[in-house]
C-alpha cells in the first residue's frame, strides 16, 4: 500500500477533531410488542429524509434514549424481525421530546437499517434495490452453521457444493459466475484475487446480520460486485450478553461456538469462536462399491471488532477476523456419467488460512456533513497435496477509503468518495524463466458518488457512478512447453459503472402497501490471477455486465402478508474462454471473446401471524420461487462457442425452476422449523475431466430439514434437527454426493439479555 497516501486517508480527519457538534433535546420512548411487554434490542432510528442520523437499542426494560440533529424534521422507526411500528414525526429542537410507549405489530416484513443498497444507512423500507436481510437470531432459530445455509433461501441465488460439510461451494447470483459475487464481513472485502469466494467456510456464529443486494453493484464497491454484493455484519453492542453451545450427531460431527457481545458507556465490543469437526462419509461405500476415505473436513474460526462511539455518530472501529479449514478431496465417486472415475483419491488434502482486518473511523464535519475512512486488509494462505506433490498458494488486497456524506438540500443528500486498492496473488503455478514463483500485482484508484432525493416519504431515487483506473503490473514471461506466456507489460484499463434505481410508494396505509421499484447498472470483473498468468493475450480486460430490474412489492392484512416479485434482464459480455479450437476467432490462446445473457422472475411471499393460544404462537411463513433462463450466445467474430457448448445452451449448474420454503413456529420456550425445497435438473460437466469430458444433466432434487428448540430454564436451551429429512440421494455438483440423512442435537447456554 501506498504509505503517504494511507497517512493522507486518516490525517485527513484531523481537520474535522471530532467536533462537537449541537444536538437536539433527548428523545426517549419505550417499545413494547403486541402484549404490552418491554422489548429490549430493538434498533430505534431516526431518518431524515431516506437517510439515518441516529440510532439507539432498546435496554432491558424496551427504554431507549437518541441525541439527533438540532434542525430539521425527522422521522422515528423502530426495527425488529417479525413486527413494525408506525412512524413517528419528530420535529429537532432543543426541548426534550418523549414519545411514549412505541406499539409493536405483527408484521411480514420488518424495517431495517441497511448498510450495503446505498453509499450510507438507509432504511429497507425506503431502498429500491431487490434485497433480502436475514438475522442472526433468524440462523440461530434455524440451526444455521454457516452463511450457506442461509443464502441457499434467497430468491435469485443458486448453490452448488461438491459434496458434504466443508466442500468448495459457489454461489450463482440470477445467472451469473460463481466469482461475480462480493463478499464484505464488516466492511472488509473478503475474495480472492479475481473475485473467488468459497461460501463453504463462513460460520454463522457471530453474525449479527447478512444483507443480500442482488444486481450489479459496481457503481457502489467497483471491481468484483458484478452480480450481487453479500455483507456479514457481526455482532457487537447492545446490553452485555454471552452464549456457549456444544452439538453432535452423524458423521462423527462436533461443533463447539461460543460468542459475546455488549456494550459499556461509548464503546462496543463483540467476540466470537467455534471449531466444526465432521469424517463426512468416510467408511461408507461408494456407488463404485468403494470404502470412502479422505472425506473429512475440519474449521477453526476466532473474531473480534471493537468500536468507541460518540451520541453524534463520531467514532473508531477495528475488527479482526481469522478462520482456518483442512479439508481431504476424495474426488468425485459419486455419479460417473463419462465412465472417467479412476477411484478414491486418499492422498488430496487441501488447508486455507483467511485473515480479515479493518480500522475505520467517522467524523462530524457540521451540522449537514459526515466523513468517514476505513483502511482495510485481506489475506489468504492456502496449500494443496496431491499425488503429484504440494502446491502453495495465496493472495493478499489492502485497501483504503475516504467518503465524505453531505446534506446537499431539503430531500436531497450526496456521498463522494475515494479508493485505493492494492492486490497480490501468486501460486507454486505462477512462474517465470527457470520455474521461479512471480507474483501477480495489480492496483485500483475509484472516484465515486451518489445522490440520493426523497420526496413526501413516497418517491426515493439513487443515482451513482464510480470511475476505476485498474492497473496491472509488468509480469515477466514463462517459457513453459504447455503454456508459454510472453512478458507483459504494465496494462491499463478506465472503467465507469453508472447506476440508477427509483421506488415509489403507491399506496401505504396502516402496515399495507405497496411499492414499486426498479434499478439499472453496469458491472466489472477483472481477471483473476490464473487467467492472467496462463494466457498469451496482453490486454486481457475485465468481464462486464449489464442489467435492468423492476419489481413490486405488496403489503396486504395490515402488513401480516408480503408479496414481492422482480423480473430482472442480465447481459455478461467479454467473458474470458480458452479460445481452443475457435482459434479462427482470436490470435490468442484466452481471449475476452465469449457472452452470455440471463433473465428471469423472483417471488418471494412472506406471512407472519400470531395465534391467541393460552400462549401466544407466532408463525412465520415464507415462500421462494425463481425462474432462471440463461443462454449461451455465439462467441464474437464467429457463428459457434467454444466446444462442447453450443449457442443457446444453457449456463452450467443453473436451474430454470428453484423453489423453497421455511416455516417457524415460536410458542413461549419452544421453536420449531421446517425448511427446504430444491430444483430442476441442470447442465453439469463431467465430474472427472471438465468440459473435456462432455457436457451431461444433473437430475433435479428436493430436500427438507425439520429442527426444535427448547428453553428449559430461563439460560438453558436444548436443541436438534434432522438434515434431509426424508434421506434423499442428490448432488448438488454432477459427481460429487450430498450427504444423506442426518441427525444432530445439542445444548446451548445464554448469559445477559
Amino acid at each position: 500500500m501506498h504509505t503517504p497516501v494511507v497517512r493522507s486517508l486518516f490525517l485527513s480527519l484531523s481537520i474535522f477533531a471530532f467536533p462537537t457538534i449541537a444536538h437536539a433535546g433527548p428523545v426517549t420512548g419505550r417499545v413494547v410488542d403486541p402484549d404490552a411487554r418491554p422489548v429490549p434490542g430493538v434498533t430505534v432510528f431516526v431518518t431524515r429524509d431516506a437517510r439515518v442520523v441516529a440510532s439507539a437499542l432498546t435496554d432491558g426494560t424496551g427504554r431507549f434514549v437518541l441525541h439527533t440533529p438540532d434542525e430539521g424534521r425527522l422521522e422515528l422507526r423502530a426495527a425488529i424481525p417479525g413486527f413494525r411500528a408506525e412512524p413517528r414525526a419528530i420535529t429537532a429542537d432543543a426541548a426534550a421530546h418523549d414519545l411514549g410507549t412505541i406499539n409493536l405489530a405483527i408484521s411480514a416484513q420488518a424495517e431495517s437499517v441497511l448498510v450495503s443498497a446505498a453509499q450510507t444507512e438507509v432504511p429497507l423500507s425506503m431502498t429500491a434495490s431487490s434485497v433480502t436481510v436475514m438475522t442472526g437470531d433468524e440462523l440461530l432459530a434455524r440451526q444455521a452453521e454457516g452463511l450457506q445455509d442461509a443464502l441457499r433461501f434467497v430468491p435469485g441465488l443458486s448453490l452448488a457444493s461438491a459434496g458434504g460439510r466443508g466442500a468448495v461451494t459457489g454461489m450463482f447470483p440470477r445467472g451469473g459466475e460463481s466469482d461475480y459475487s462480493l463478499v464484505l464481513v464488516d466492511g472488509v472485502p473478503a475474495n480472492a484475487f479475481g473475485g473467488g469466494f468459497d461460501f463453504a467456510h463462513m460460520p454463522a456464529v457471530d453474525i449479527d446480520r447478512v444483507e443480500v443486494v442482488r444486481g450489479p453493484q459496481s457503481a457502489l464497491y467497483g471491481s468484483n460486485a458484478i452480480g450481487a454484493v453479500i455483507r456479514v455484519i457481526t455482532k457487537r453492542g447492545g446490553p452485555s450478553s454471552g452464549q456457549a453451545s456444544f452439538e453432535g450427531g452423524s458423521f462423527d460431527t462436533a461443533r463447539l461456538a461460543a460468542s459475546s457481545s455488549g456494550s459499556s458507556g461509548s464503546w462496543e465490543w463483540g467476540v466470537a469462536a467455534e471449531r466444526l469437526g465432521t469424517d463426512g462419509l468416510n467408511g461408507e461405500r461408494s456407488a463404485a462399491g468403494e470404502t470412502i476415505d479422505n472425506d473429512d473436513y475440519e474449521r477453526h474460526s476466532v473474531g473480534g471488532t471493537a468500536a468507541w462511539l460518540r451520541a453524534d455518530g463520531a467514532g473508531l472501529r477495528g475488527s479482526l477476523q481469522y478462520l482456518s479449514d483442512e479439508r481431504g478431496a476424495p474426488g468425485p465417486f459419486g455419479s460417473d456419467p463419462g465412465g472417467s472415475f479412476s477411484g478414491i483419491d486418499r492422498v488430496a488434502r487441501g488447508t486455507d488460512d483467511r485473515w480479515l482486518s479493518s480500522l475505520a473511523a467517522t467524523s462530524a464535519a457540521g451540522r449537514r456533513a459526515r466523513v468517514q475512512a476505513q483502511l482495510t486488509h485481506g489475506r489468504i494462505d492456502g496449500s494443496f497435496a496431491s499425488l503429484f506433490g504440494s502446491s502453495e498458494s495465496w493472495s493478499r488486497r489492502t485497501a483504503a477509503r475516504l467518503q465524505a456524506d453531505l446534506t446537499l438540500a431539503r430531500g436531497l443528500d450526496g456521498s463522494a468518495g475515494a479508493e485505493l486498492q492494492r492486490e497480490r496473488a501468486g501460486s507454486t503455478f505462477i512462474t517465470a524463466a527457470g520455474a521461479r514463483e512471480v507474483p501477480v500485482e495489480r492496483s485500483l484508484t475509484g472516484l465515486f458518488g451518489e445522490v440520493r432525493w426523497a420526496r413526501a416519504a413516497r418517491l426515493f431515487v439513487t443515482a451513482g457512478v464510480r470511475v476505476e483506473r485498474i492497473t496491472r503490473s509488468a509480469l515477466p514471461g514463462s517459457p513453459d512447453a504447455f503454456a508459454p506466456r510472453p512478458d507483459f507489460t504494465d496494462d491499463t484499463v478506465v472503467s465507469a459503472n453508472p447506476k440508477l434505481a427509483a421506488a415509489w410508494f403507491f399506496r401505504s396505509r396502516d402496515g399495507a402497501y405497496t411499492k414499486i421499484r426498479g434499478s439499472a447498472g453496469t458491472g466489472i470483473r477483472p481477471p483473476d490471477a490464473f487467467e492472467i498468468a496462463f494466457t498469451d493475450n496482453p490486454e486481457l480486460a475485465p468481464e462486464r455486465s449489464r442489467s435492468f430490474d423492476v419489481g413490486i412489492d405488496h403489503a396486504l392484512v395490515g402488513g401480516r402478508l408480503l408479496l414481492e416479485s422482480t423480473a430482472f434482464f442480465n447481459n455478461y459480455d467479454d467473458l474470458i474462454v480458452a479460445v481452443g479450437s475457435f482459434s479462427a476467432a482470436s490470435r490468442y490462446r484466452t481471449d475476452n471473446i465469449s457472452n452470455a445473457r440471463a433473465r428471469g422472475l423472483e417471488i418471494a411471499g412472506t406471512a407472519r401471524t400470531r395465534w391467541n393460544l393460552p400462549r401466544p404462537i407466532d408463525v412465520q411463513l415464507r415462500v421462494a420461487y425463481t425462474l432462471l433462463d440463461t443462454e449461451i450466445l455465439a462467441v464474437d467474430r464467429a457463428a459457434g462457442a467454444p466446444p462442447p457448448f453450443e449457442p443457446g445452451d444453457a449456463l452450467l449448474r443453473r436451474p430454470k425452476h428453484q423453489l423453497s420454503i421455511d416455516a417457524v413456529i415460536h410458542g413461549g420456550p419452544v421453536t420449531a422449523f421446517l425448511q427446504g425445497g430444491g430444483r430442476t435438473s441442470v447442465l453439469d460437466v463431467d465430474p472427472s475431466f471438465g468440459t473435456f469430458g462432455g457436457l451431461f444433466r444433473n437430475p433435479g432434487y428436493s430436500v427438507w430439514t425439520a429442527g426444535l428448540s427448547w428453553r428449559v430454564v430461563n439460560r438453558l436451551s436444548i436443541f436438534g434437527r434432522v438434515n434431509n429429512l426424508l434421506d434423499r440421494s442428490y448432488e448438488e455438483a454432477l459427481g460429487f454426493p450430498a450427504l444423506p440423512r442426518g441427525f444432530f442435537a445439542g445444548v446451548r447456554v445464554a448469559a445477559g439479555r
